[in-house]
Parts: C-alpha cells; sequence; structure tokens
C-alpha cells in the first residue's frame, strides 16, 4: 500500500514503523475472517481493513472526524488479524500511532473524556482503587447488581512459599491485580519456589502503562514505564533471570515497550533489553522440572487463552498442555480466536461489544460442561467471571491446588 505522511510523524522512527506496517499490507481483506468486531457488524470500517485506511488518511494528513475515532476504538486490539495476515502486517504498531494522532485531532465528548480520566485516576494507582474496592465489598449490598457483578470477592492469598530458591526473576504485581487478585500473585510465588525460583516484587515498580497509553494519555503511559525499566533495569543488573508477568495484558504491553521509545535514544535500548526476558508463567514452567503431588479434583477444565497470550507471543494451547500434563482434562473450545471482549479497560468503555463478545466466549467455554474455566490475565477473569456459569480462575492457581498442602 503506497503512503506519503504529512505532519511531524513523518521523520521520526514512529512514522518509519507507520510506513512500514503501511506498505507491508496488500489490503486483500483476510485480515477480516478473524476480527471480532468484523465478526459484529460486518462493516468494513470495524475490520482491520476498513481501520488501516482511516489511519492511512489521517497520517498523510486527511481531516480526522468522531467518525474515524468511533471505529478506531471499536478495536479491541487483540492482534487475531495479523494470525492470518499472509503478508506479515504488524497491526497493532499501526494502530497505537494511529490512535494517539486522532486523540490529538479529535475532541471528545466531555463524558467519554472524564470516563478515561478516571480509570487513568483510579485504576493503575493501587492505594487510590485499594480503599474503593475495600468499600464496595464492605456494602456490596447496597450497590446495583450490574456493578456487583463487576466486583470480585476477595479470595485468601494463603501462606508465603518457604526455604530459599537457587534461581531469582522479578514478579511484576500489577495495579489491578495487586488489589482485586493478589492470591494470583501469591499462588505464582508458590509454584515457582516448587521449582527453585524466588519471585520477587521489584520496588519502584508500578502500573506497566497500558490503561494509560491507551486511554488518550501516551505521555503518562511513557512516565509510568520509564519508573518501571529504571527498576527492572537494576534488578537484571543484580542478578535477575527474567520478568515474570502472569498477566498476559501487561506483558503484552512491556513487550511494546522498545516501539513506544522508538523515538527516545535514552530508553530505547533499555526497553529493548526489558522486552526481551519477559516472561508468561507457562514459559517458564514448561522446561521445568515441575511435580505435583496429587490429582486435580475437579480435572474437566476448559482453558481460555487471552488474545494477549495466543496473538503475541504464540502461546496459544501452551497452558492447556501444562494443565494436562499434570492431570487435567482440558475440554476443545470452538473459536478460540475470538476476544472475549476483555481487553484492558474495553469491557468499560465499549460495554455493548463486550456483552456480545464475552457471552460468545462463555458459549465456547462451557459447550464441554466444564467444572471450572482457567485464564492467563486478570482483566479476563474478571470480564468473564460476571456472569459465568462455572468458576473462572487463574491457570495457576489450577497447579497451586496441587501443590499446596
Amino acid at each position: 500500500m503506497r503512503t506519503s505522511l504529512q505532519g511531524p510523524l513523518a521523520d521520526t522512527a514512529a512514522g518509519a514503523i507507520a510506513e512500514d506496517v503501511l506498505r507491508a499490507c496488500v489490503h486483500c481483506g483476510m485480515c477480516n475472517a478473524t476480527c471480532p468486531t468484523f465478526h459484529l457488524t460486518g462493516d468494513e470500517i470495524d475490520g482491520p481493513r476498513g481501520r488501516i485506511y482511516l489511519i492511512k488518511q489521517a497520517l498523510e494528513g486527511e481531516p480526522t472526524s468522531r467518525l474515524t475515532q468511533h471505529h478506531l476504538d471499536r478495536c479491541l486490539s487483540c492482534r487475531a488479524c495479523e494470525t492470518t495476515c499472509p503478508s506479515g502486517v504488524e497491526y497493532h504498531r499501526l494502530l497505537d500511532i494511529g490512535r494517539a494522532v486522532v486523540a490529538a485531532r479529535t475532541s471528545r465528548p466531555r463524558g467519554e473524556r472524564l470516563a478515561r480520566w478516571g480509570l487513568r485516576t483510579i485504576a493503575p494507582h493501587p492505594g487510590r482503587l485499594g480503599p474503593l474496592v475495600a468499600l464496595g465489598r464492605a456494602f456490596r449490598f447496597a450497590l446495583p447488581a450490574s456493578l456487583a457483578r463487576k466486583l470480585p470477592r476477595r479470595t485468601w492469598a494463603g501462606p508465603a512459599p518457604r526455604g530459599a530458591a537457587q534461581r531469582r526473576m522479578a514478579l511484576l504485581a500489577g495495579c489491578v491485580q495487586s488489589v482485586v487478585a493478589d492470591h494470583f500473585n501469591a499462588a505464582t510465588k508458590r509454584v515457582f519456589a516448587r521449582v527453585g525460583v524466588d519471585l520477587v516484587e521489584t520496588r519502584a515498580v508500578g502500573c506497566c502503562g497500558a490503561l494509560s497509553f491507551h486511554a488518550d494519555a501516551p505521555g503518562e503511559a511513557r512516565a509510568m514505564a520509564r519508573r518501571n525499566i529504571d527498576a527492572w533495569s537494576r534488578a537484571l543488573d543484580a542478578g535477575a533471570e527474567a520478568i515474570v508477568v502472569n498477566a498476559s495484558g501487561c506483558a503484552a504491553f512491556i513487550r511494546d515497550y522498545p516501539d513506544i521509545f522508538c523515538d527516545e535514544p535514552q530508553y530505547a535500548d533499555k526497553a529493548r533489553r526489558i522486552a526481551a526476558v519477559v516472561r508468561d508463567p507457562v514459559e517458564v514452567l514448561r522446561d521445568s522440572a515441575l511435580t505435583v503431588d496429587g490429582e486435580p479434583r475437579e480435572p474437566r477444565i476448559a482453558v481460555h487463552d487471552p488474545c494477549t497470550l495466543r496473538n503475541g507471543p504464540g502461546l496459544a494451547g501452551a497452558v492447556a498442555r501444562l494443565l494436562a500434563s499434570v492431570g487435567y482434562d482440558p475440554r476443545p473450545v470452538a473459536d478460540p480466536h475470538l476476544c472475549c471482549g476483555s481487553a484492558g479497560a474495553y469491557s468499560l468503555l465499549q460495554p455493548a461489544f463486550a456483552g456480545r463478545l464475552r457471552a460468545e466466549k462463555l458459549a465456547a467455554l462451557t459447550a464441554g460442561d466444564p467444572q471450572a474455566i482457567y485464564t492467563a490475565n486478570v482483566g479476563c477473569w474478571m470480564h468473564l467471571s460476571e456472569t459465568s456459569p462455572v468458576p473462572v480462575r487463574h491457570w495457576i492457581e489450577a497447579i497451586d491446588d496441587l501443590i499446596r498442602p
């Protein structure tokens, strides 16, 4: 696809990325076959090819409008399109650039600006989110049913692992996860201790920045990312082997740090170093001598591979294979490429689309009559749990169940 970028982006590294992506696209339309929003509407501009044209026009200096923004907002950033593109178009890299350009040119209605500001102000900060969640749990009985369903119940984190491990890795505690699902991190630490790895939460590391980046505040996201990069760089220098991230959405964003800092020479190399050592727990455990103490009490399960696990690092099926190796019976799931609708803050900002996608995903996940659903991302866990007829858990808990006394 021919293109001629105009404006301040033209002579930047980000502009070069956009040009490379646009030139790779042959506008064949095969991407639409796996796009969840095109699946829902059948509208060309609700699919990757249509959105690529919208972004191309914006980058070439054409006027943008609320309609442009509306259809870019509807994209889940799931990257399913990239798995079926015969030309290897890295659509998500172009989308991130295009959204920022459109956001800078097109004013949102006050309600949308307020919603995004509220999310950025509260969710990435555990010190602010924690008291609100605690208050909501205490007065759950007084909340509207729709809001009460979004508030996960507290789960006991369990004991800390004992004994000194031979290896050490950094663990991202997460912002929302550390408040609503701290038991995920506790379970991950116990399982890793079982294979001789000590997981340490690095001081000064906070939110990965994804929520701010996707809510019209890229500068705010970069500030968060710089803080994390500096802290993790010190941890790696001190001997940490890797950065373990058990929320696949956060891991996907951290792997994109090099693009975020492509025009900042001071951080570009550091960002590449960090991105290269990010690991999902399944990447470490599948290569470890993991042993368990018993058999699952409820072995019949469904495994949900979040888009950020299957379409970015290419780990589709890895969790199911690992759980099968310790005695679980993962049932087949139809259309695994379709997003569940969580997509970070998407389920809050695009509730109609998110609800339809969740209904389809839960129908596929429960078709095999599982006793539980296991996922790999805190956002997907929260979103699916709202209406799931069976328990939804993080897959690391399934292994933790087999090693905890």
